[in-house]
């Protein structure tokens, strides 16, 4: 049974014949009442699940990181939603049912703020990725006390370890442990944060590299 919770022009929440009430972030809506699994798909549908499959066994190894780096573009959505919606569109490649990540057209954060100038990534000793770039501050929005966002994700491991309180623009360098990837494969990303948060950077691919034990 349906609950109306503002009177008869409100929103309300349950179930009223066919029509299903909720609510999401304060906004009320209606959805039509689910019909039951269907026993067959067209090649069509099925060819779009297998791609929505792939890309969020990447994606949700960094939920927490994609809330903030599309949260400039997470209207009325969910940040991981608004990297699927990109993703789907420009980093998933091969054909049915093998489809995977192209990893160098991911975005792990996405805005208008300016990236660190010529960023690279590098495995240095100890289990350790140690990224470098220019500092620009002063470069449109880029400031020198904004954080870098740095993030490294293992594919055989299907875990990604990142962080989006890296050091300030100005330092030129940051170093993120990842010693649960010794000697793996890894993939690896960078992006900078404005200093009161309200900005984001595209992040830009550092490339491929193998952790260093």
């Amino acid at each position: 049974m349906g609950t109306i919770s503002k009177g008869i022009l409100g929103g309300f929440s349950g179930k009223v014949g066919t029509v299903v009430g909720a609510n999401w972030k304060g906004i009320s809506y209606m959805r039509s009442k689910a019909e039951g699994r269907r026993t067959t798909f067209t090649q069509a549908q099925l060819d779009q699940q297998a791609k929505f499959t792939t890309a969020m066994k990447f994606l949700l190894t960094m939920n927490g990181l994609l809330e903030v780096g599309f949260r400039n573009y997470a209207v009325k959505m969910t940040g991981i939603n608004s990297a699927l919606s990109y993703t789907l569109k420009n980093a998933i490649t091969g054909s049915y049912p093998s489809y995977s990540v192209d990893y160098s057209n991911v975005l792990v954060s996405r805005g208008d703020l300016p990236n660190g100038g010529s960023p690279t990534a590098a495995a240095t000793a100890g289990n350790k990725v140690t990224f470098n770039w220019a500092d620009n501050s002063g470069s449109g929005k880029a400031g020198p006390k904004d954080p870098a966002i740095l993030a490294v994700y293992c594919p055989q491991k299907n875990q990604c370890i990142f962080t989006t309180a890296g050091p300030d623009r100005s330092t030129g360098t940051g170093t993120i442990d990842v010693g649960a990837f010794a000697g793996l494969a890894v993939q690896t990303y960078i992006g900078f944060l404005s200093f009161d948060g309200k900005d984001v950077a595209s992040s830009i691919f550092t490339g491929q590299l193998t952790v260093t034990p």
